[in-house]
């Protein structure tokens, strides 16, 4: 009852700062259009609904909402079905799955029904969504299920209330207040979330304090699995291995020594007692200095199985992250994951979800797939897709992500021959899984607008309809979300999609052009650091990776060099093995590249390197005059904060274009060629930019 009082306060007082990007794309403003309003009023005048639970409450006040907000309604529920202008309805439909749903017109009604309560309350998000995109309610004939099952959050949030590698303030929960008071943010973001369909969330940080799975912080976690429960949303922990030894005492945290096997169960269970529906585990064992079974000369395949072992009773899932490498300085950390996992494959435990990075090495601006999607056969893998910009400019730089999304969603593995994409891989289609998962690390803040730029919300909104149906197109999905979120007009609509489907690009232009990776800045992982040669381990180098000399630059995995690329299916190794043939912007991943050797732009290697950089940079130019362009036309809170950033875009795409210009010309004496003029800072005075980053 608590939970509904917030609830209900929330959706009606949460918009005293009605511009400042809080409501997300849940802005339910009076719709302008008179012949629509009044169209859609008709259908929402009187609701019945025949099914009565904590989820159906949510619902019903979700649209009162809505027909308040959009149409300046309130509707009536009634009894009489028949006389309804909405029905809810309860019950079997054509779609087995849990979470469908169907919308119908029938005799003048509209029609949501859904095999769960929580299927029709994503049907009435989707019939919301149609309204506040000015689509139709006429002759509605839908039926719409989730393709990927678990559809997730992952909090890189800590206890002291930080997020790693999180850019709009701090964490959304605030521990030292739960559980006596609940935040209504709490109730915001459950909203948001199952708006897009999202069914989990991983509450805290991969590298994980044991701290959360004691008494004290289970009872905080109970109380936001209550909030979240009514929208659908499973709760998960990250957890320390060590746990066994940090909590309970133990003299080791073996999988394989019975007292370690038994501490786990034994806090399954209490976790269970408290939250009956617990979603499970997220684990990072063994990687950058977390603790992990190979310390006790066990392997993945033990630490998993043996947490599986103790979840599965409560049908709870262990997600096992593949995010792994050696310590090795001749080898090739694009093979580590492969190398660690591949061979297990088959041996966990049915329980058991592998959770992949998109590409091999760590949420690069562009990186060819990971080679687990075409490899793990008798073991489900989940996408793991970073919402948060720890690569992309942090939230200084407007990067919409969805074209990169699509594009590695779209990629062939050839693992059962042409046609066997990532997506389809991680529906289950390819291999058949019996569990199918998307995840991406949140992006979300205590900024008032939750992600700091304000453009990065649609990341947000991206991840979770392409966790829905993987085949979406971003064009759609940020057609969607400009229409949600500003109700502008067509031309303004049309100008701020063209900044977001090119952000991407243009990015990636002026910093890691034609597959140059990891040149960004240590540790902060911020700015352009492309001379760093020195750290703990040589791949936190630059150095280790684009391996730039006087002959040429990129990191040669073909057979001639690590031949990291046996690791995929023929089809796709083809495509990247031929340094002739390889499209540019994937050059560098799988060849050494001579610099003066033409391409099929017709220029060389660094012409066509300097070029990008240049051009990029001068986009940013162009992406401040279409923002310009709809002042007036989109609340101007956000207009002021968008145009800021975009001045700092627009400084920082030059010293990515300076510093990386300046530094390669080290290695191969050549000119910046026209129609460019060579930088006019000096290469000592771009370096020094990023020095402030390592000031402790």
């Amino acid at each position: 009852m608590r939970i509904l009082l917030l609830l209900a306060f929330s959706l009606f007082t949460f918009n005293t700062f009605a511009d400042d990007g809080y409501r997300l794309w849940l802005k339910y403003d009076r719709i302008q259009n008179e012949t629509l309003r009044k169209n859609y009023s008709q259908k929402l005048s009187t609701i019945h609904i025949n099914y009565n639970d904590e989820t159906s409450k949510v619902t019903l006040l979700e649209i009162e909402k809505a027909a308040t907000g959009l149409l300046k309604i309130k509707p009536q529920i009634i009894q009489n079905s028949t006389q309804a202008k909405l029905v809810l309805k309860l019950g079997k439909i054509e779609n087995a799955n849990p979470e469908a749903f169907e919308i119908k017109t029938l005799n003048k009604q509209i029609i949501i029904s859904g095999n769960t309560s929580k299927g029709i309350l994503y049907g009435v998000f989707e019939m919301i969504r149609r309204m506040q995109t000015s689509e139709s309610l006429e002759n509605l004939k839908i039926t719409s299920a989730p393709k990927i099952q678990l559809r997730m959050l992952n909090h890189w949030d800590n206890n002291n209330g930080t997020i790693e590698r999180g850019y709009a303030g701090m964490s959304l929960w605030k521990w030292y207040e739960l559980p006596e008071r609940i935040d209504t943010r709490y109730i915001e973001y459950a909203r948001a979330n199952a708006s897009i369909g999202i069914n989990g969330t991983v509450l805290n940080n991969v590298n994980a304090s044991a701290r959360f799975i004691t008494p004290e912080y289970l009872g905080k976690v109970k109380a936001l699995a209550d909030v979240f429960r009514p929208y659908g949303i499973k709760v998960f922990l990250s957890v320390n291995f060590a746990s066994p030894k940090i909590l309970g005492g133990l003299k080791t945290a073996d999988p394989l020594d019975p007292e370690v096997s038994q501490w786990w169960k034994n806090k399954v269970d209490e976790v269970y007692k408290l939250i009956p529906d617990f979603g499970g585990f997220v684990v990072k064992a063994n990687s950058e200095g977390e603790p992990g079974p190979m310390d006790f000369g066990r392997t993945h395949k033990d630490g998993a199985n043996m947490m599986a072992e103790a979840l599965a009773p409560h049908k709870g899932l262990i997600i096992w992250r593949a995010f792994v490498y050696n310590f090795d300085p001749k080898g090739d950390r694009f093979a580590a994951a492969y190398n660690e996992f591949k061979k297990f494959d088959g041996e966990f435990l049915p329980n058991i979800i592998i959770q992949v990075k998109n590409g091999p090495i760590d949420f690069q601006v562009r990186e060819p797939i990971s080679p687990l999607f075409g490899a793990m056969e008798k073991t489900p893998v989940s996408m793991e897709f970073q919402l948060t910009q720890e690569y992309l400019g942090w939230a200084t730089h407007w990067v919409y992500e969805g074209p990169m999304f699509e594009e590695v969603l779209k990629t062939d593995t050839y693992a059962k021959g042409k046609g066997s994409t990532v997506a389809k891989v991680i529906e289950g289609e390819v291999f058949k899984y019996p569990i199918t998962s998307m995840i991406g690390v949140a992006n979300t803040g205590s900024d008032r607008n939750w992600t700091g730029h304000p453009m990065a919300q649609a990341n947000w909104y991206t991840l979770g309809r392409l966790a829905w149906n993987p085949e979406m197109t971003s064009a759609k999905i940020a057609d969607e979300w400009v229409k949600m979120t500003f109700h502008t007009d067509a031309k303004s609509t049309e100008t701020i999609k063209k900044i977001m489907l090119e952000s991407r690009e243009i990015y990636t232009n002026y910093t890691n052009p034609l597959g140059v990776h990891h040149v960004m800045g240590e540790s902060h992982h911020f700015g352009p650091e492309p001379w760093v040669e020195k750290a703990p381990r040589p791949d936190w180098t630059a150095l280790y990776y684009h391996k730039a000399d006087s002959l040429g630059i990129g990191f040669d995995r073909t057979e001639k060099g690590s031949n990291s690329l046996a690791q995929y299916h023929s089809g796709l190794k083809d495509l990247y093995s031929d340094i002739d043939k390889i499209q540019p912007e994937f050059l560098l991943w799988f060849h050494h590249a001579p610099w003066r050797m033409k391409l099929s732009t017709g220029r060389t290697v660094w012409d066509e390197m300097v070029s990008r950089y240049y051009e990029g940079a001068k986009a940013v130019e162009q992406m401040q005059a279409d923002w310009a362009s709809v002042k007036g036309k989109v609340d101007q809170e956000t207009f002021e904060n968008v145009e800021a950033r975009l001045k700092t875009q627009r400084k920082e795409a030059l010293w990515w274009r300076d510093a990386s210009v300046l530094y390669f010309q080290k290695f191969n004496k050549m000119p910046v060629a026209a129609p460019y003029q060579k930088p006019s800072r000096t290469f000592e005075e771009v370096k020094q930019i990023v020095d402030v980053y390592h000031v402790r």
